[in-house]
């Protein structure tokens, strides 16, 4: 039978993309962001600013923006050989889409995608930000014209029965309007994590940041555990891959509550996971929810390797919770 051999998780922020020396400049958004706190209550930079964790301070200096920088970038370089090892026959990867593909006239809570390609598309000229953003952004995508890479369409199409039969009510996608690409969560995984343009994908996105039919956390380790179950009866003896892209706790850094989840899933403890309140798993923080789905999907396999990084980068404490793992 085919089997999960490799999960990972990894966060997938423009921070991953961006040189130390330009961290400082996200204060430019961070300080007119409309935030939600560590409980998931509304917000102001200035109002955070009053109640600021006090390990962020001591983390603003040159010194420590590079070391926190050297530390992500080497972790995310360790799970592209994870990759690499694991002599893969397709990745599946879980992410969100945050208005790039999917807006209010068609959101899909869980939707899989099988075409027998999907695109990759340079950043839009039309991008409007400053230079630093936009370099950091361009990384997710092609330079300079499109490309088309493959998808695992019958790997694809199995998991779509197999995951109705489960009662999950999936969307499915067979491509993509034109001059749209693969959003910024795929696109992460695979300039970044894959060194082979030729291994197949099996993108699977998940709504995490809108109302009104974001999954729950229940629901989403429920996910992985029915993705592993139709992996497991789809025929042959295919290697398969799977991949959460996305969090950890931003845009306010929660330290606890990245730990936490780290430490929940290399205990596989699934109860503990799904009963994550919802109401912190809003806004960038969501995204905790494909953790979540993978550590349903890879409940068979160890944790083998985990990172954290704690990446504030305003007074305020704002940031991203730069976290990575694999399981084999």
């Amino acid at each position: 039978m085919a089997k999960i051999v490799l999960g990972i998780a990894t966060s997938h922020t423009p921070m991953l993309n961006t040189p130390a020396k330009d961290w400082p400049s996200f204060i430019d958004r961070d300080g007119v962001r409309d935030f939600l706190d560590k409980e998931g209550n509304s917000a102001s930079y200035e109002e955070l600013l009053t109640r600021a964790d006090p390990r962020a301070l001591p983390e603003l200096t040159p010194e420590r923006f590079a070391a926190r920088h050297d530390e992500a970038q080497a972790a995310v370089d360790r799970l592209k050989q994870s990759v690499r090892r694991a002599e893969l026959d397709a990745l599946i990867i879980i992410g969100d889409d945050q208005k790039e593909l999917f807006h209010e006239d068609h959101l899909p809570s869980i939707l899989v995608y099988y075409g027998d390609t999907i695109r990759n598309v340079p950043l839009s000229p039309k991008f409007k930000g400053p230079e630093w953003s936009r370099l950091a952004t361009a990384r997710y995508y092609e330079e300079k014209e499109p490309r088309d890479y493959p998808v695992d369409a019958p790997l694809a199409l199995h998991l779509i029965g197999e995951l109705i039969d489960r009662e999950f009510d999936v969307a499915s996608s067979n491509g993509l309007a034109p001059g749209h690409g693969e959003g910024h969560a795929h696109a992460f995984v695979r300039k970044r994590l894959m060194e082979d343009p030729d291994l197949p994908v099996v993108p699977i996105f998940l709504n995490t940041y809108y109302p009104p039919n974001q999954p729950t956390p229940r629901r989403c380790w429920k996910l992985g555990q029915a993705i592993r179950a139709a992996v497991e009866s789809y025929p042959g003896d295919a290697r398969i891959g799977i991949v959460g892209s996305g969090g950890l706790s931003h845009f306010v850094v929660d330290e606890e509550l990245d730990r936490g989840v780290i430490d929940a899933l290399a205990r596989k403890d699934g109860e503990a996971l799904q009963s994550l309140p919802r109401k912190k798993l809003n806004s960038g923080s969501s995204e905790i929810r494909m953790w979540i789905s993978i550590g349903g999907a890879v409940e068979h396999l160890d944790m083998a390797w985990s990172h954290y990084v704690p990446g504030y980068r305003t007074p305020a404490g704002s940031g991203t919770g730069l976290g990575f793992a694999y399981w084999s």
